[in-house]
């Protein structure tokens, strides 16, 4: 079961009981929430298989570009769950829309969640790419084994360019804000891999644990309270590194603010928050080639 808990009328946490550890449970699953992004689903699933990950958990919000076709034709069936995800409720009190994220992340850990050692939660512009071992798993020992594994945005740019160039976003985008730990409003913040068998409280980017309550560590095994993460020490990427490709091209930026946010009722707030965003990440910006060198290391195909 889980309970609603709302603060500034938008659904922010949700108090789960964790589900049971299957016998067989193993590997690492990707949950994300999609929806119209089939020119772009190909190369992250591709990577993220390289990488080990086991099984792909989509909720799939009334796509009408083919992501589901894309999905189906790169994955196996034992390797995709599709969830229907058309959320579109509102706090009775302030007309404000729930934040579907969160609600689709605790469904997944409650219904899905006995099946894996791990579960990552992650959008379609987001990679986890391993910095020591050649899978995410390896990568992940460097966390010593705790249950809530908090790793920062790294934020790509468009570095740029103009229009959409040709081949894969992972590989065309190499300018990323400078220090992930500057604290800016949209552009700081995190992304969780998660024991789901242990997991009692569940945000979009943060979870709580039975055994350890609030307090998360880094991929390399330092942990600190929920607060104290954002202090330039708990800084790491030494093991595991989240690149978010969040602007891609100026054209497709715009194609970006035009679409809007599932979950957001006022597309002016929407478009002003990303151009805020961009501005800062394209002012803060060093070069970063380690996802080049990994897939070129390691023979990656991304099927473009």
């Amino acid at each position: 079961m889980f309970g609603l808990k709302a603060k500034r009328h938008l659904t922010r946490e949700l108090a789960i009981t964790p589900p049971a550890a299957e016998l067989s449970r193993h590997g690492i699953a990707i949950v994300a929430c999609v929806k119209n992004e089939a020119s772009y689903i190909e190369e992250w699933v591709r990577f993220h298989q390289a990488v080990g990950v086991r099984h792909f958990h989509v909720y799939e919000d009334g796509s009408t570009d083919g992501t589901l076709d894309v999905l189906q034709r790169t994955l196996k069936p034992e390797q995709l769950t599709v969830v229907p995800w058309k959320l579109r409720m509102r706090d009775e009190e302030s007309g404000e829309f729930l934040n579907g994220q969160t609600i689709a992340f605790a469904h997944a850990i409650l219904n899905f969640g006995g099946r894996y050692d791990r579960m990552a939660f992650i959008d379609v512009d987001e990679f986890l790419l391993p910095k020591k071992g050649r899978t995410l798993e390896e990568a992940l020992r460097g966390a010593g084994g705790f249950p809530n594994i908090s790793l920062p945005w790294h934020m790509f740019g468009h570095g740029g360019h103009i229009s959409r160039p040709a081949g894969p976003v992972c590989l065309n985008y190499k300018m990323r804000v400078a220090d992930p730990m500057q604290q800016n409003l949209d552009a700081s913040n995190f992304k969780c891999i998660i024991d789901p068998v242990e997991v009692t409280k569940v945000g979009v980017h943060h979870f709580q644990t039975r055994s350890y309550g609030d307090r998360t560590a880094n991929d390399a095994g330092k942990v600190v309270s929920k607060k104290k993460r954002k202090a330039a020490e708990f800084y790491s990427a030494e093991f595991v590194q989240l690149n978010h490709y969040y602007a891609k091209s100026i054209e497709e930026l715009k194609e970006k603010t035009d679409r809007g946010w599932s979950f957001d009722g006022s597309a002016e707030k929407y478009r002003n928050k990303v151009a805020t965003t961009i501005k800062y990440i394209e002012s803060n910006v060093v070069e970063d080639r380690s996802m080049l060198e990994f897939i070129d290391q390691n023979g990656i195909d991304l099927g473009q």
